[in-house]
């Protein structure tokens, strides 16, 4: 028996999806009216809207190669907070390690936004634009 919240197994779902790059069941997770905050100053900044959106952030970010390792995930009946360490693992340039967080916002039973709290924005902005400059 499975005593994880429903909002932790939904972002388990996800996460599960993602790295199948399963677009289909990210979709049954996802609010048609996602919206997806990435701060910061690169190319895949800014805040994504609907499904679609969402999909095309999450395929340009797999070109980072990212690997992501839990650290905690806290729930109450509306939110997740999912604290990690990410890391890319690209050949030819210097690599991403951080931590960051994401708070997940859960409204009937589906993902409905998601903001993004890297532990160190600067770093992050460095590496994307190195990355997408090319």
């Amino acid at each position: 028996m499975n005593n994880l919240h429903p909002n932790i197994l939904l972002v388990n779902k996800f996460f599960e999806a993602y790295s199948k790059n399963d677009q289909e069941a990210i979709k049954q997770v996802l609010s048609p009216n996602i919206e997806w905050v990435i701060p910061g100053n690169h190319p895949l900044s800014g805040t994504k809207k609907g499904v679609s959106e969402v999909l095309h952030y999450l395929s340009e970010l797999g070109k980072a190669y990212f690997k992501a390792e839990p650290i905690v995930m806290g729930v109450n009946e509306k939110y997740v907070i999912d604290c990690h360490r990410n890391w890319s693992n690209l050949e030819s340039q210097n690599n991403l390690d951080n931590k960051s967080c994401l708070l997940w916002e859960i409204t009937n039973n589906v993902i409905s936004k998601v903001i993004n709290f890297p532990e160190d924005q600067h770093a992050v902005d460095l590496f994307f634009n190195n990355l997408y400059s090319k």
